[in-house]
């Protein structure tokens, strides 16, 4: 090597630290395999000394280290285990060894500036017996030249791929086996170690949140909820090398990768591309050049392989899209996790757990000034983990959120935050605890700015934020409801008190007391929209119940929005006044039919309309205002499978779908995966005339027997989120 190269490789002089920070899981360092004491004597034989002739790791996913760890599913050659729980090896050596003469010591290398204090270089002695959670090996079978050990790995190591080396004494010096890349060893979180900060104690949760890799989104709205499959593909081939190098990627230093806290604040910030050109791009505007729309996507693996290859920003995903993959990543290293959505969540700009809704004299929200919104639903997910740095109590799940939405001490990302303390109020414990308190929490507050230029209060709704909160059943298809994990019940003294506790730890909250905000108690109004399919007409219902015995009059105005899933408005297709007269004691309701040809050529990809309806009653000059989301049913895909279903055997899929729309699709493109089944496939057509059907077939040999899903989804300018699915049973061959 010339000198200049050498040169170049130096890393640069830092005159805080005397070595640079070891934050690269996949650079090394150059191991001596003669370590010398001194002058080395003329005669000095190496071989004439105890020499390690192989090591074997036993990492055949049948063998007893991956069955025993939990590992066995993942596509990769090396051996994997689980920290605080023992695995074994056998060393082949070149006679019989002799511990009364011989000594040799094994040793664990990450990173390319080992140190022994910081965990990146653990030299390992052989011992009489084992301590639960603690670096150790002791030796149980001794037969010919070999002797086989069992290794304890500590509860609190790093998590990542060690370099294995076994180091022999010698009078003269340190003789050491070549660096061998076959006998890297990965260590992964381990929820089944009691001493792990991961652990749960529950094993039908582990095989879920830890093994299952395809898994449920939730969508839609409140009202509508929709569900599609998602293929977390944690054990496919190269993903958790591109987990690692996530955490390269972040910098996160080596040392720091024992600790889940540390690990998911720095994922929920890579996980988006925003000021780090982290792995995925986000987009909201309908427009996907370039890329891949949001919806198109069927799982993580696809994402992760490309941002691992590619090193730029995968474009473009949504919060289901990063929530997704943030859960790949956390499973993948072996930290619990599942995807949680929240319905109507709350985007509080100014976190001040108040949503301002500002109406014009018409009555109509003013998006100009209007800046907060409401999304339809919202995606993020759970970890599970100890939380040794708050008080006791507050362990467990934690929300992390990996969509950028608001900077967090400088960068976009969120969480771990207590689920637990978000329930009590206690939003004082990092981190941004108060921004979810205020996506599950928040009042909307309609106001109108009168003439003299002062804000008038019209409306208060208290109930519409996060109704409802959701995650896949453990061991099944259905939907979990955990709204109760995150706040008590509505109106309860428990919730007003968990209120003032979050106040009391600065969430700010604008009183509505003394202001000049006198509802009309008497009259409720109420908005109901008939379910329909994407491309048919449809009626909305406004229904009044005068409780007074005045008769009133009410001048009602509908306005129907096309909106993004995150509340933000497109555009008014629809707008309606009419008059409402209010008998006394009595219930009027007023239909209002809303064409297909009124909204088609302007919608978005979730087929998302929004519905604002104020009345006023005036007689009083009072205001009742309401808004509701609503989403029209997409058409799904079918999928079939035809011939036996054996791992090992070709089998044939096929994918079907009919144009339910008034108009020609063109440039479609159909996706299709199943891990353990198939790799991802594309397929692109041309056109789908109206009324006409797609079939498409596809030839696969599956590699993993057992219960496997298929998930497949079409995509083109006018028709997204179109998605189907199918279970297969595998056979054994």
């Amino acid at each position: 090597m010339s000198e200049t190269t050498d040169k170049e490789k130096k890393p640069p002089l830092n005159g805080r630290r005397a070595l640079p920070s070891n934050n690269s899981n996949d650079e090394e360092n150059e191991v001596p395999e003669m370590e010398a004491f001194g002058l080395i004597p003329r005669g000095f034989n190496p071989t004439d000394y105890l020499r390690v002739v192989d090591v074997h790791m036993f990492k055949e996913p049948h063998e007893i280290n991956k069955q025993q760890h939990h590992t066995d599913k993942y596509y990769n050659p090396k051996l994997i285990v689980r920290r605080g729980q023992s695995f074994q090896i056998q060393v082949d050596f070149n006679r019989p060894y002799n511990p009364e003469t011989d000594q040799f010591w094994l040793e664990y290398l990450i990173g390319r500036y080992p140190q022994q204090n910081k965990g990146t270089y653990i030299p390992i002695l052989v011992r009489d017996v084992l301590k639960p959670g603690e670096w150790g090996a002791k030796i149980t079978h001794k037969e010919n030249n070999s002797i086989r050990l069992s290794i304890m790995s500590s509860a609190t190591c790093i998590v990542g791929k060690f370099r294995l080396y076994v180091a022999v004494l010698t009078p003269f010096g340190i003789l050491r086996t070549h660096r061998n890349s076959a006998t890297d060893t990965y260590i992964l979180f381990n929820p089944w170690c009691q001493q792990d900060a991961v652990y749960l104690d529950d094993e039908k949760e582990r095989e879920e949140y830890v093994l299952n890799d395809v898994g449920i989104v939730f969508h839609g709205n409140i009202n509508d909820i929709k569900l599609r499959s998602w293929s977390y593909g944690q054990f496919e081939e190269n993903i958790l090398d591109a987990c690692l190098f996530l955490m390269d990627k972040a910098e996160l230093e080596l040392s720091g990768r024992g600790n889940p806290i540390k690990i998911c604040r720095v994922a929920s910030a890579v996980i988006n591309s925003r000021d780090d050109n982290g792995v995925i791009a986000g987009s909201w505007d309908n427009t996907y050049t370039n890329g891949v729309p949001p919806s198109a996507w069927t799982g993580s693996a696809d994402i992760l392989l490309e941002y691992y290859s590619s090193k730029q920003p995968v474009r473009y995903g949504q919060c289901w899209v990063f929530a997704g993959v943030f859960n790949t990543f956390l499973r993948c290293l072996g930290i619990p996790a599942r995807l949680i959505t929240n319905y109507s969540s709350a985007h509080d700009n100014n976190a001040n757990l108040q949503l301002d809704f500002f109406l014009d004299d018409e009555g109509k929200v003013d998006t100009t000034t209007t800046k907060d919104s409401v999304w339809n639903y919202h995606c993020w997910n759970e970890a599970w983990m100890t939380r040794p740095d708050l008080p006791v109590g507050f362990g467990g799940w934690q929300v992390v959120d990996g969509t950028p939405q608001e900077t967090s001490d400088g960068m976009y990302r969120c969480g771990p935050a207590s689920v637990q303390a978000i329930k009590h109020g206690h939003v004082c414990f990092q981190f941004d605890a108060p921004f979810v308190y205020a996506e599950v929490n928040s009042d909307i507050v309609y106001l109108r700015r009168a003439k003299n230029g002062t804000q008038v209060i019209e409306n208060i709704d208290t109930t519409h934020v996060g109704q409802l909160i959701v995650t896949k059943e453990v061991g099944r298809d259905g939907m979990m409801e955990i709204t109760e994990e995150y706040k008590f019940q509505e109106g309860s003294e428990e919730e007003r008190l968990a209120l003032e506790t979050a106040v009391m730890y600065g969430v700010k909250k604008q009183t509505t007391q003394g202001t000049s905000y006198q509802p009309q108690t008497d009259v409720d109004m109420e908005f109901q929209a008939q379910k329909a399919v994407l491309g048919s007409d449809f009626k909305v219902t406004i229904t009044f119940r005068n409780k007074s015995r005045n008769t009133y009059t009410a001048t009602t105005y509908l306005s129907g929005n096309i909106v993004f899933y995150t509340g933000v408005t497109k555009n008014e297709f629809k707008k309606h006044t009419f008059s409402a007269k209010l008998e006394p004691y009595s219930s009027s309701a007023f239909d209002v039919v809303i064409k297909s040809s009124e909204y088609l050529s302007d919608l978005l990809d979730q087929a998302s309309f929004h519905f604002f309806v104020t009345a006023r009653i005036n007689e009083t000059g009072k205001i009742l205002a309401t808004q509701k989301a609503t989403v029209l049913e997409i058409p799904s895909l079918r999928i079939k499978t035809q011939g036996a279903m054996v791992a090992g055997k070709e089998m044939s899929v096929t994918v079907e779908f009919t144009n339910p729309l008034k108009q020609t699709l063109e440039n479609v493109t159909l996706r299709l995966e199943g891990p353990g089944v198939l790799r991802t496939m594309k397929k692109e057509f041309r056109q789908i005339p109206m009324n006409s059907t797609l079939i498409w077939e596809v030839k696969c040999i599956p590699n993993r027997p057992g219960l496997r899903k298929l998930i497949a989804s079409l995509n083109c300018d006018a028709l997204r989120h179109v998605y189907g699915e199918l279970n297969v049973q595998i056979q054994k061959p």
